[in-house]
């Protein structure tokens, strides 16, 4: 996968266990996002997993960065940090970072 117009892209798979916790992760974290210049690029919602790291992967998604600065930033920011502990962990059982480019 290559940047996207210079910009750093992560590729995640997830195993998404709480859809609606879930959803009111990505609606409480999509400020702090914004504000380190970061975006979803895709978003997929897999049915079926054939081969990979974790079989019950359910989520793919990109997330895009203008630097590794700002990636860096957003993953280490308190606010994001506290919504991740609230919303993000009891939703999702497995995190799988497939490519950074």
């Amino acid at each position: 996968m290559a940047a996207e117009s210079g910009r750093r892209v992560t590729l995640f798979g997830l195993e998404v266990t709480d859809d609606a916790g879930y959803a009111r992760y990505r609606e409480a974290m999509a400020p702090v996002l914004a504000r380190h210049g970061g975006r979803f690029g895709c978003d997929f919602v897999v049915a079926r997993v054939l081969l990979g790291p974790h079989p019950r992967i359910n989520r793919v998604f990109t997330m895009v960065f203008p630097d590794d600065g700002s990636r860096e930033r957003f993953f280490a920011d308190a606010e994001y940090r506290a919504v991740r502990t609230r919303w993000f962990e009891p939703a999702v059982g497995a995190v799988e970072v497939l490519v950074e480019a």
